[in-house]
């Protein structure tokens, strides 16, 4: 079954044609012909299934040519973070331009004045984050009356992370017997009491849980003594190839890339306190291959969608199995093969083990000791150079602490920066 087949329009065709997109994924097969003929849709499937596609090629041929009116868009694409708010707009973008459409990014972190003046000039397609939307329909910058397509991303993910309230307000907004699609990875109470209410009579196709359990995914536990943690984690990260390793904290995965770049491993880190534009520096470059490892919370991951990560490593066990199944769905995208590894010590083994049954995945276990054969044969570890990496962004934070941030606290030369004299003028005026 071709695009052609499933009635995406030919302008889309061409552009996915010449972006060697040629086949649709099996999500895209299934939800297309309902999504573009104007039914509800509910679609679960695992990140990395072609969701992204398959609601963006609908809402794109269903509006190809229409116009908005000032502060009044068409169509809404709600999504959990920034990041992946961005990268849903990096697809669709250059999708819509050839449908004489085009879209914004309305979310927290990015430039406020340019989002509204945007929405000023008219724009049919927002993607947006719950909380600067709200931020904006509150000031009267947007309103949702004209909303003929909604679509929710990650719903599962924005009702863990707390977003249901600002989801259920702003649904209520948009235009009454307007489309609906939601997408959602699992389909827990929360998100089911979206579907009930919001959803007519949608079309359900579930692909759920196909990445997880797909051959092309393999799902490991590593046994290890916790005295030795540290440097197996080191020798992982210095394989060959793109790998993401997912901790907890914020202040876990800092300390954490700081071990790995003094021990000679180039890597960046990912978590919400870190300002967009480092999240953006970082994520970028591990996208175009400078850093190959990139350690990030599970809050901050929402938005990775890099096609070929081939290893993922939990070196903090997930807190639940939906966190499990999201982490996961960073590899094996795109039909690419990948890896899940798990480290644990012999205490946390049972407590492993339990939380993948409830994922639906069966782990091979290995028992391993830094750099012996089961290691190397199932992360393809390797030694780091020992040779410390030192990154601009260390360089810039060591800067602002001699200096206490002050821009000019030091010359050009890197002496100290000559005291000021007072201009006749100023001594003159100086109050007795």
């Amino acid at each position: 079954m071709s695009f052609k087949d499933l009635k995406v329009s030919p302008e889309l065709i061409k552009q996915l044609s010449a972006a060697d997109i040629n086949k649709p994924f099996p999500i895209q097969k299934a939800t297309l012909p309902n999504a573009i003929s104007g039914k509800d849709i509910l679609g679960r499937g695992q990140t990395g299934s072609g969701k992204t596609l398959a609601f963006g090629l609908a809402l794109l041929t269903r509006l190809s040519g229409r116009h908005a009116a000032p502060m009044r868009p068409l169509a809404l694409v709600l999504s959990p973070t920034r990041e992946l708010a961005m990268q849903i707009n990096d697809v669709v973008a250059p999708l819509s331009r050839s449908v004489n459409l085009n879209s914004q990014v309305v979310a927290g972190g990015l430039s406020y004045s340019k989002q509204i003046q945007a929405l000023k000039r008219g724009v049919p397609i927002v993607v947006a984050t719950p909380g600067r939307l709200i931020d904006l329909i509150q000031k009267k910058h947007i309103k949702l009356d004209d909303i003929e397509i909604t679509v929710l991303d990650e719903a599962d993910q924005m009702a863990d992370m707390g977003f249901l309230p600002d989801v259920k307000r702003i649904l209520d907004l948009t235009k009454p017997g307007g489309q609906r699609m939601l997408f959602s990875a699992t389909l827990d109470k929360d998100v089911d009491s979206l579907v009930k209410k919001y959803l007519k009579n949608p079309v359900t196709h579930s692909l759920a849980n196909e990445k997880s359990t797909a051959g092309n995914m393999t799902h490991h536990v590593l046994i290890m003594e916790q005295s030795q943690k540290d440097l197996i984690t080191n020798q992982i990260a210095a394989r060959k190839g793109k790998s993401i390793f997912f901790v907890r904290t914020k202040h876990g995965a800092d300390k954490l890339a700081k071990r790995m770049n003094e021990a000679g491993v180039n890597v960046g880190a990912l978590h919400g306190g870190k300002t967009q534009a480092q999240r953006s520096r970082v994520l970028e470059a591990f996208k175009a291959g400078h850093t190959n490892a990139l350690v990030a919370t599970d809050v901050a991951a929402r938005g990775i969608h890099v096609d070929d990560v081939s290893l993922v490593v939990h070196v903090d066990a997930p807190e639940n199995h939906k966190d499990y199944l999201h982490r996961a769905g960073r590899t094996a995208r795109a039909g690419a093969v990948g890896t899940v590894v798990t480290l644990a010590t012999h205490k946390q083994r049972k407590g492993v083990h339990g939380l993948a049954a409830r994922a639906g995945v069966r782990l091979n276990e290995s028992t391993v000791r830094p750099l012996d054969a089961n290691l190397i044969k199932v992360t393809g570890a390797a030694e780091p150079s020992g040779i410390p990496i030192v990154t601009a962004q260390g360089a810039k934070s060591e800067g602002e602490g001699r200096s206490g941030g002050y821009r000019g606290s030091r010359s050009r030369g890197g002496g100290k920066k000559k005291k000021s004299r007072p201009r006749p003028h100023e001594r003159r005026k100086r109050p007795r």
